[in-house]
């Protein structure tokens, strides 16, 4: 990973958004349609989960914030989970890191931009392994900090990265206990960069069935999904054009202008771990 700095943090009010992690606004906002570029932002991020999902299976996105996987994900027994107490949400005051749901409940588990929030990351792949049915997935979008990324970060001066943690230590939290909002960025490249370590650490747990890099232009120019900032309202035409852009440039340099990761993890079953 190519890094600006190793590790840069910001106060709460140094954050340059024009609203930061207002679920209620960010609703409002995508419910109004008056602005097409975060409803395509969002359907690229969440339409490419169905694949992974069968229609009776039964699954739960912990992290949901303002809920917009619940336009996307087609699916008769999504529900939604979060931290907070809001009432668009199923599950209410739910701690990833130990959700209090049953052994062996769900055939797939999303997590989208939630992980680089979690405070230890080792404690939540432990629960969503122990909450899946066998062979269960763990479909995750997740923020890829390339150095395009890293510059807007410190930019607008939101959430932060910080590449010197150890995210498979239990005592030191990656990011703010007290601030569920608060994020580090870098956390998932610390856990899924490495295939040697992500293996040494999780491969006991989960396997990696797909892993893809995607999105820049698309979401730099989205107005963001729960904070807000400036946007160029688009056309679907020139989103389209966008997003073919985007292609073109993660692949010829992921590490520059990657912004987004795909990746699904397959839970072990006692006899294929062993």
């Amino acid at each position: 990973m190519l890094k600006l700095v190793n590790k840069i943090q910001f106060e709460p009010n140094e954050n340059k958004m024009k609203i930061v992690a207002d679920t209620d606004q960010a609703i409002r906002i995508f419910n109004s349609k008056k602005s097409k570029n975060l409803s395509y932002l969002l359907e690229k991020r969440f339409n490419w989960m169905n694949k992974f999902i069968n229609y009776k299976d039964v699954g739960i996105e912990f992290g949901s914030g303002a809920g917009f996987a619940k336009h996307f994900i087609k699916n008769k027994n999504f529900k939604m989970s979060d931290l907070s107490n809001d009432k668009h949400l199923d599950y209410k005051g739910v701690d990833a890191q130990d959700t209090k749901f049953s052994d062996n409940t769900f055939n797939y588990i999303i997590a989208s931009n939630m992980i680089h929030h979690i405070p230890y990351p080792i404690k939540f792949f432990r629960e969503m392994n122990r909450i899946l049915k066998n062979d269960g997935k763990l479909i995750v979008f997740e923020s890829y900090c390339s150095l395009i990324f890293q510059l807007v970060t410190i930019i607008m001066k939101h959430e932060g990265f910080d590449f010197t943690k150890d995210v498979w230590d239990e005592q030191t939290p990656k990011s703010d206990e007290k601030n569920a909002w608060a994020g580090n960025i870098a956390v998932p490249h610390l856990i899924f960069d490495d295939k040697k370590i992500f293996e040494k650490n999780l491969g006991n747990l989960f396997s990696i069935d797909y892993e893809e890099l995607t999105e820049c232009l698309i979401f730099l120019n989205s107005g963001g999904v729960t904070s807000k900032t400036f946007h160029i309202p688009l056309p679907i035409p020139l989103l389209n054009t966008l997003n073919y852009i985007d292609k073109f440039l993660v692949k010829i340099a992921p590490n520059v202008f990657g912004m987004g990761r795909r990746i699904v993890l397959r839970k072990k079953s006692f006899l294929n771990s062993n």
